[in-house]
């Protein structure tokens, strides 16, 4: 790429999208084709219709594919961890609130996914966390007030 701009990624952040464009490239094209091949051969798809909503999911598939390509190209590996009890990316941080406990790894938007607790360093927690140290209370401002968090865990 030649804008320099590397993406900083984890291990298994990389490793994560590395799989996820296997996938796209393996099965879910392959497949997208197969559909739209049988659609066109059984003949009922004289006027496209059949076949229009597959090529905008191929069309959808293939920019995702190279957004993949891009973003592995320029990754550059963090390591997991804070050896110096500041919450950076790559950071295991457990935190509190009035809902409870929660553990997250500190993770850049390109492999963010809640679901996984891995948290993006760009959401509003993720940005009121970096710098932040273990006893430390940080306050997060959302739409609905201002939500606050004790760092329980660095590491």
């Amino acid at each position: 790429m030649a804008t320099g701009r590397t993406i900083q990624l984890t291990r298994d952040g990389k490793a994560r999208l590395e799989e996820e464009l296997r996938q796209l490239r393996e099965v879910r094209l392959p497949g997208i084709t197969s559909q739209m091949q049988e659609s066109v051969e059984s003949g009922d798809n004289d006027d496209g219709s059949e076949t229009e909503p597959l090529k905008e999911e191929y069309a959808t598939v293939e920019a995702r594919i190279r957004d993949l390509e891009r973003t592995i190209e320029v990754a550059e590996i963090i390591p997991e961890g804070s050896p110096d009890g500041v919450i950076g990316l790559g950071s295991h941080v457990t935190i509190r609130s009035d809902d409870g406990d929660e553990t997250w790894v500190i993770v850049g938007p390109e492999e963010a996914d809640a679901p996984e607790g891995r948290l993006s360093s760009e959401s509003p927690v993720g940005k009121a966390l970096m710098g932040a140290r273990a006893a430390e209370t940080i306050v997060v401002t959302t739409p609905g007030g201002e939500i606050s968090y004790e760092v329980i865990a660095v590491d």
